[in-house]
Formats: structure tokens, C-alpha cells, sequence
């Protein structure tokens, strides 16, 4: 060995030494068990297999482990165990030996978690999209049993990104994409806030290199001037939590290349335009660790007497916190130089919260030993429980399932309320059906529609953040092929596929057995030519379409296929496919003229306001019936002695006798009706429900023929299957349109009927 290399291997060994001297010394001053034992053998035994194998960068290969462990323990906060998953997580997948191996020196805990870490093969966008696919599903099925996993999964994709140089730029390409599109959501989702933006930048910096460096040096041409309104802003805000006597930290915040880079191109802005690069946190100790929230609204308070605040940019974190965990209060500020800025009011727990995600969660439990899943982590287990449910029916198409995890990992969330004021967080732009998935499969399959906020919407409904939902469903309806473009979660898109296939494959099984009968009875014999000469016919593709159909009804096999196998059939005949059945359509009855109203009563001037009037068919045409509230006989109403004394019938609860009330109290009179069923009134009802075939000839059967009453108008429309019906009738009082809503409310579909004013 020549002097050169025995430098170089000193070299390289003092590197090693160094690097995991510096891990133990990070972790013996961490809130853990010292458990240093277990990491020294796994370094030693890490060091031993990886022994004479360098990296790209040159470096000896054991510098990758030990890099992603010192991630794990300093920036994400683990313990013991995770720094040795760690140090070990390349060696099954690098050198010869095995999981059985690790498990026999190192435990089964560790032993899995290496297990969940080791690829199957290639990288997880690999040569073959089912390799990717199956790679990243046993990350996540390891994951759902440990998040720990995940955690050092993205460590270690951290550690690659940092050292992404020494790639060639194919690759540099590659990996970026696939960190951007996975891992940096996935970072978001467990509340690594800090990696995630990292990992975020670092992919911008591959992708778009010069984009990249245009965003750098105009932060730089920029920094002074950005220093200087930082120390102009925070100063009074300094003096005034000194006043408090509150223990604080105020950060400069700057926004990052790759944030920056995305404003521009999604508002289509400059660098110039984006006003928000610099933000402030003010980091504070509570006194009280309980009295922390009110700590940060004093906080706020105290802000607000020096500066003014943006009404629109209020962000309330404290009482709602983000499902990855994350509190904070946000308030914009205008600055004196005329500036808008943000300013973060959080406690140091939310802020390594915020930094460190989970981890930092468990760092505040009861308890200071080596760290594991909590039960109380509602949020990341019912997440977790969502993966694992996907898992269990992955879809069929290795590109299909990845986009279904990616969907799960929503970085924006809406908070939505159940009818019995629960809170249930969703992700932004979910519909009515990804809720009622989201709260069980049985109420996502029969799902009908949805009451948000007590108004009924089809099952494609956007949701948005403080509706209060009650989903609406029916035993008799079923999962239908079209709900796929009404879902947007993961969840619901993976159930949705899963049961549109086991209902597949059911019809599909009971139309062969009714196709076999079919041909048995009628003397063919069911071979391939046969089926395929019947699916031709019936202008289905695919022998399993036709089985489906059948089993599904909608082919009825009759004499015109045995005329078909025969070869009677000169011409497809038409088999009737593609009939409509017409409501019929109500004529309204043409009206007929009535004379003209005498003279309208007029109030003199000794009247009696105090006494009722009463309306009968003999003077009601003394009377003013104004277009406000259509008052109809059997309506609580009251008289009101117009500018020309005379009297205006209007309903109690019309918003034009509310004014009259609260102004012309004195002009307001009692009304009573003395009316015999002898005159017809306007009256119109309105209808929402579930649209389906023959529900409008159903109604107007209701309507016409049960009750002998004349529609006048009629008035439907259909959307996503959600109809909206307006129905004008002809009645004689109130108690008849009472009748009309009670008859209607036996019509199956038929969510909502009121009276319209």
C-alpha cells in the first residue's frame, strides 16, 4: 500500500469518526434514553458491510447512513432506534446480508423498520411503473404499522438531495421530479415543515437551474434593504413584549427560491410584485404551558396598538390547528415604510412543532423514553388508516395507485362539521361524496346527496371550510360508474373503483351462468364463437361486457339471438335500445275573466283599528293583495292602511310587513279569513330531490289525479342528478297546499318541499 492511500484511508477514517462523534454527542444531548449501546453496534456492524465501497462523490459509503441518521435525531428529533434503522437502512438492500440477519442482532423493531426501508428494486419511479409502485407500497404498508419508516425514508431522500451534485443531470432530473411530486408532500403531510421546504428548493435548483440562480441573486441584490425594514418593523414590537416581561425570540423570516418562483407563475407575477418574501415569527416561553393560546392572542393584541392589520389575512392555527399538527396565529402588518408583513405569533412548542413535525409532538407526552406511536395521534392515525384502506385495494394500474397516494397527501385543508357539530378535516376541494367516505363506506356507497348548511346538494357539491354537512342516503341506490369524476380523495376514488369491480365481477358471473342456460335450453353449445357472435350483436365489445350486461339486465336474451345464432336475422333489427319514456306534459286550465273589481274599500276616518277585518268572497276585491308575499286564504296575515287609506293584505312573516311593522305600527290591522272553497288562489311550491325516471309523471299523478288540483306551470331542471322542481298551482286556501306537501312527501326521492312566498 503506497504512503498516498494509507493518507487517504486516515483521512477518510478521521472523517467517519468525526461525523459519528458528532451524531452520539447530538443525541446524548436530545430529550432521549441514552441508549448509545444499540447505535455504536449498529454503526460498527454498518461500517464493517459497507467497508471499501465510496459513493459517487468519492467519500466512503458509511457517510450516507451517518448523515441520515444525524438528520433523524437532530432535525427530525428521533430516538435509539430510529438512528440505528438508520445507520443500517442500506445494508439488506447493498450487501449480502438478509432481514432475518439484522432481526437476529438488532431485534425485530429494528429489524422491520430496515425491512420497510430496503427497495425492491431500481428507484421508486424505476424501469417498470409496477416496480415504483410496489416499492412505495411497502414503504407505506411498513409505514401504517410504524411511522418511523417514513420518517427515515425521508431523511434519507433529504441526504440524497443535498448531495444531488455528484448525479449526472438525467438523474439530477429524475429524482427531483419524483421528491416534488412524493416526498415533499409527504414531508408537509407529517408536519416536517422545514425538510419539506428543503426538499422543495432543492428540487427547484435541479429542475430550473436558472430560475433558480435569477431568484438567488435578487434576494441577494435585495438582502440589505430587506435588514433593514426587518429591524425598522420589529423594533417597537421588541419594546412592547419587553413591557410584558415576555421571554421571546423574534426570527427574520425569508420566503424560499422555490416559493417565490410559484407565486410568480401562479399569480403571473415579477420577483418585484410578490410582497410577503420577508415575514416575522415572534418564538416566546409561555409562563404557563396551559396559557400558551391566550399568550399568543396578547400577543396579538399588543401588536395590533402598534401596527395596523390586514382584515383578510387573519389566520387563526390555535383553536384549529393544521392536520399535520400545526399551530400558530398569523396576522399581516402594515409596516411604517408602507410595507404588508407577516408576522407568526407561536410558543417554542408550536414552533418545533412546526420544524420537527411528530416527533416534536412526542417530545411533549408524558414520558422521556424512546420514541412510539401515540395513540392519541388522531389526525396521523386516521391518515394512516386511510393509506392502509387503499392499500388493501390498490388499484390495478401502478400510475393509478401512486396518484391515489398522492392525493391523501393534501397540504391544503378545509374544516368541515357533521350535523352534530364535529369537526372532521378535509382536504381542499372535496366533495360532498370523498365526506361521506371519509365517515363510512357504507354511507359513501349510498350516498344520495347531502344537506350543507340545510340546503340539499348533489353528491359533486364543492365543500368548503365551516360547512355544516348531513349526508342523505338510500339503501336502494348503489355505487354508479360516473361517482369516479365526483370524487376527489383518495379514499373515496379507491372504494368507489374497488366496489364498481366486485359489483363488476359479480354481474359478470351471473350473466355466464344465464348465458349457459340460455344456449343449454335452446340446443347451443356455449363456445367462444357462439359468445363472441352474440356480443357482436348485441354491439358489445368484449365477452365480459356481454356477461355483464346480462347479469346486469340489461340484455334479455329472446327468440331475435336465436334467429341471430340460426342466421335468420337479414338486418340487426332494432332491439329497442335507446327508448325514452316522455312525462306527459299538464296543460293549466285557461283561466277564466273574471269582472272587474269595484271600488276599493276605503278607511274613513272614525275607524276602529282595533277590531279584526274580515275577508270573505264578497269583499275580498276591496282589497290590496300586493306581489310580495302572495297571501292566501288560511295565512296568518295583516292589513296595512296605505298613503291613500287603503288596506294592503300581507302574510306575518313577508320582510315587507316586517318593515311596515317596525315603521307604521299604528297603520298595521288584524286580519281573519271567512272564506267557503268557492275561489281559486295562486300558489307555488317548490321540489328538490333525487332526479330519476318518471318522478315528474309520479308528482303530477299526485297532484292532478289524487287531488284534483290545476297545475298552471311547471317547472323543472337537472343537475349531477339533483333536480330543482317550481310548481305553480290553483287553490282554494291554505290547507290544500298543506295537503298537496303531505302527498308529495310519500313520493320516493323527494328531499325538500316548501311553500315559496
Amino acid at each position: 500500500m503506497d504512503e498516498e492511500q494509507m493518507l487517504r484511508e486516515a483521512a477518510d477514517e478521521k472523517m467517519v469518526n468525526d461525523a459519528y462523534e458528532r451524531l452520539i454527542a447530538d443525541y446524548l444531548a436530545s430529550r432521549h434514553r441514552k441508549k448509545v449501546d444499540i447505535i455504536a453496534k449498529a454503526f460498527n456492524f454498518a461500517r464493517q458491510a459497507h467497508k471499501g465501497v465510496r459513493r459517487l462523490s468519492g467519500e466512503p459509503y458509511i457517510m450516507h447512513p451517518i448523515a441520515v441518521a444525524q438528520i433523524v435525531c437532530s432535525e427530525i428529533g428521533l430516538g435509539s432506534t430510529s438512528i440505528s434503522a438508520a445507520l443500517l437502512h442500506d445494508v439488506v438492500e447493498d450487501t449480502d446480508y438478509t432481514v432475518e440477519d439484522i432481526e437476529n442482532m438488532f431485534g425485530s423493531k429494528i429489524a422491520q423498520i430496515v425491512d420497510g426501508l430496503t427497495k425492491i428494486s431500481g428507484g421508486i419511479f424505476g424501469e417498470q411503473a409496477s416496480a415504483q409502485a410496489e416499492n412505495f407500497k411497502k414503504l407505506l404498508l411498513t409505514m401504517s404499522e410504524d411511522i418511523r419508516v417514513i420518517l427515515i425514508k425521508v431523511a434519507d431522500r433529504l441526504h440524497n438531495m443535498r448531495t444531488l451534485d455528484s448525479q449526472p443531470a438525467n438523474k439530477q432530473y429524475k429524482i427531483a421530479g419524483e421528491t416534488l411530486y412524493l416526498y415533499a408532500p409527504l414531508a408537509h403531510r407529517l408536519g416536517l415543515y422545514k425538510i419539506k421546504s428543503e426538499l422543495e428548493n432543492l428540487s427547484f435548483k435541479f429542475e430550473h437551474p436558472e430560475e433558480y440562480a435569477a431568484i438567488e441573486k435578487k434576494l441577494e441584490e435585495t438582502k440589505v434593504s430587506r435588514h433593514e425594514l426587518f429591524d425598522q418593523f420589529v423594533q417597537p414590537i421588541e419594546d412592547a413584549l419587553h413591557q410584558m416581561g415576555i421571554d421571546y425570540q423574534i426570527k427574520e423570516r425569508i420566503k424560499t427560491p422555490y416559493s417565490i418562483w410559484n407565486k410568480m407563475q401562479n399569480k403571473h407575477v415579477t420577483f418585484d410584485e410578490i410582497y410577503d418574501i420577508l415575514a416575522v415569527r415572534i418564538v416566546f416561553v409561555p409562563r404557563k404551558r396551559e396559557e400558551e393560546v391566550n399568550e399568543c392572542f396578547n400577543i396579538y393584541v399588543a401588536l395590533t396598538k402598534i401596527y395596523k392589520s390586514h382584515p383578510d389575512r387573519f389566520r387563526d392555527w390555535l383553536n384549529h390547528p393544521k392536520a399535520n399538527g400545526y399551530q400558530a396565529l398569523h396576522v399581516t402588518l402594515m409596516s411604517k415604510q408602507g410595507h404588508w408583513i407577516e408576522v407568526q405569533i407561536r410558543s417554542d412548542r408550536m414552533d418545533e412543532v412546526a420544524e420537527q413535525g411528530l416527533a416534536a409532538h412526542w417530545k411533549y407526552k408524558e414520558g422521556n423514553g424512546d420514541i412510539e406511536i401515540q395513540e392519541d395521534e388522531s389526525e396521523l392515525n386516521q391518515w394512516l388508516r386511510t393509506i392502509k384502506e387503499i392499500l388493501d385495494d390498490p388499484q390495478p394500474d401502478a400510475m393509478d395507485f401512486l396518484d391515489a397516494i398522492k392525493l391523501n397527501l393534501f397540504a391544503r385543508e378545509i374544516f368541515v362539521f357533521t350535523p352534530k357539530g364535529e369537526i372532521k378535516t378535509m382536504p381542499a376541494d372535496s366533495t360532498v361524496l370523498d365526506f361521506a367516505f371519509s365517515i363510512h363506506t357504507f354511507l359513501g356507497s349510498h350516498c344520495i346527496g347531502a344537506k350543507v348548511n340545510h340546503k340539499l346538494v348533489p353528491l359533486s357539491h364543492r365543500l368548503q371550510s365551516g360547512d355544516q354537512v348531513e349526508i342523505l342516503t338510500s339503501k336502494s341506490h348503489h355505487v354508479q360508474p360516473s361517482w369516479i369524476n365526483f370524487a376527489s380523495t383518495a379514499k373515496a376514488k379507491a372504494k368507489i373503483q374497488a366496489i364498481l369491480r366486485r359489483t363488476s365481477r359479480d354481474a359478470q358471473k351471473k350473466g355466464e351462468d344465464l348465458l349457459n342456460e340460455w344456449l343449454q335450453k335452446n340446443g347451443f353449445e356455449p363456445s367462444p364463437a357462439v359468445i363472441n357472435q352474440l356480443a357482436k350483436f348485441h354491439d358489445v365489445g368484449r365477452r365480459d361486457e356481454l356477461f355483464q350486461a346480462l347479469g346486469e339486465k340489461v340484455v334479455i336474451l329472446g327468440e331475435k339471438d336465436i334467429d341471430e345464432l340460426k342466421g335468420k336475422n337479414k338486418k340487426k333489427s332494432d332491439s329497442g335500445s335507446g327508448w325514452r319514456k316522455y312525462v306527459p306534459f299538464v296543460k293549466a286550465k285557461k283561466e277564466e275573466k273574471t269582472p272587474e273589481n269595484p271600488e276599493l274599500f276605503v278607511v274613513p276616518e272614525k275607524f276602529n283599528r282595533k277590531k279584526p277585518i274580515y275577508i270573505s268572497e264578497e269583499n275580498i276585491s276591496q282589497y290590496i293583495f300586493p306581489d310580495c308575499c302572495h297571501p292566501i286564504p288560511g295565512d296568518d296575515t295583516l292589513g296595512y292602511i296605505d298613503n291613500n287609506n287603503r288596506i294592503e293584505i300581507h302574510k306575518r312573516v313577508c320582510p315587507v310587513a316586517n318593515k311596515l311593522k317596525a315603521s307604521y305600527g299604528n297603520r298595521i290591522l288584524d286580519v281573519k279569513w271567512n272564506m267557503h272553497k268557492k275561489q281559486f288562489f295562486d300558489a307555488t311550491i317548490r321540489l328538490g330531490g333525487i332526479d330519476r325516471r318518471g318522478l315528474v309523471n309520479e308528482v303530477t299523478r299526485v297532484i292532478s289525479n289524487q287531488l284534483s288540483v290545476d297545475i298552471r306551470k311547471l317547472t323543472f331542471t337537472t343537475e349531477d342528478g339533483i333536480f330543482d322542481g317550481i310548481i305553480d298551482l290553483r287553490v282554494h286556501d291554505r290547507d290544500e297546499v298543506n295537503e298537496i306537501i303531505d302527498s308529495l312527501k310519500e313520493v320516493d326521492d323527494l328531499k325538500e318541499i316548501s311553500r315559496i312566498m
